[in-house]
């Protein structure tokens, strides 16, 4: 008799392959480096605290128990400009609550940026086009809320990790997510992506291999035509959000990824820019979210310069 596993199974056996390379939920951060002193000299005064993190107030966007977000909101006063991060998860996992990284919180609401961290319904309880549909609902309701919640309008940016910066790379390119709140992708001013993933799928199945190929396929389906609607590559002829920094470690595949998703963009005119960080495979992958915001991430220079500058001009280029 020959065995044959129902959907479900598949799909739980699927899922259970790709959280085993997604980031996980409670990431373990490195120490900061320590100095070493001599014995002999003065005991130093000891370093200020961090300050710390602002407290979340939870809104919700939709009716769904995870059609929520928790808002950071900046001590800098007046209208300030809106951070909207997409937590990662391999599209099955992941919250706000463990996925967002303390040290981003702080280090980006102390540097005068409202913050505000997104979930959203998971697979297989909906698909993919419903998760890019809950960003761009979150996205709607904080500028709907604009005014209360002290958010320029005119300085919206989207960050995503793995799973969640393919998704808010769908949202910055794809106007059929935003357009039934009369927004459309030109209104985000820029788009921060930390090693994602599947930005061109189909190139990302033949990628990933035997294995986890299968596991896309369950997750995008294997339908080609479904799977370039689903890619953000597939979508940078219409209009894009105004630029991008695609970030990457040492994984050959999110190399491949982003490059291409970055020279389609300059190809129709979108300001894009790669750059590569140090951090081997999938504990890469886990500490370029989890440090981001701390003095001692590569990232955090690179990001902090790219939103320094956003929304002046600059030259795009590729590098990394």
């Amino acid at each position: 008799m020959r065995f044959r596993m129902k959907p479900k199974f598949m799909f739980v056996c699927a899922s259970l392959t790709l959280l085993a390379v997604a980031p996980a939920t409670a990431q373990q951060v490195p120490p900061a480096p320590s100095v070493s002193r001599p014995q002999a000299a003065p005991a130093p005064a000891p370093a200020p605290a961090p300050a710390a993190a602002p407290t979340a107030r939870e809104i919700a966007y939709g009716g769904a128990q995870l059609q929520r977000m928790d808002f950071y909101a900046s001590p800098v006063e007046g209208v300030r400009p809106l951070i909207l991060f997409v937590h990662g998860g391999a599209w099955v996992g992941g919250d706000k609550s463990d996925s967002t990284g303390p040290a981003k919180v702080r280090h980006y609401t102390q540097a005068g940026y409202q913050f505000a961290s997104v979930n959203y319904r998971l697979l297989p309880e909906v698909d993919i086009e419903d998760q890019a549909a809950d960003v761009a609902a979150s996205l709607a309701a904080l500028l709907d809320r604009s005014a209360e919640l002290n958010i320029d309008s005119r300085r919206v940016i989207l960050m995503g990790h793995s799973a969640g910066a393919h998704l808010a790379a769908l949202v910055a390119t794809d106007p059929r997510f935003l357009r039934p709140y009369s927004l459309e992708p030109g209104d985000i001013g820029g788009v921060v992506l930390l090693d994602g993933a599947a930005y061109d799928v189909p190139s990302q199945i033949v990628d990933a291999g035997p294995l986890l190929g299968f596991a896309y396929r369950i997750a995008f389906s294997s339908d080609p035509g479904r799977q370039r609607l689903l890619s953000p590559s597939g979508h940078t002829e219409t209009l894009n959000a105004r630029s991008f920094l695609l970030m990457h470690v040492e994984r050959n595949e999110s190399i491949r990824q982003a490059r291409t998703l970055a020279a389609r963009l300059q190809e129709n005119g979108t300001r894009a820019t790669v750059e590569g960080v140090p951090g081997k495979g999938m504990d890469g992958h886990n500490m370029i979210n989890a440090m981001l915001g701390r003095s001692d991430s590569p990232a955090t220079p690179i990001v902090d310069d790219y939103l320094a500058g956003l929304f002046t001009p600059s030259p795009a280029r590729i590098g990394g």
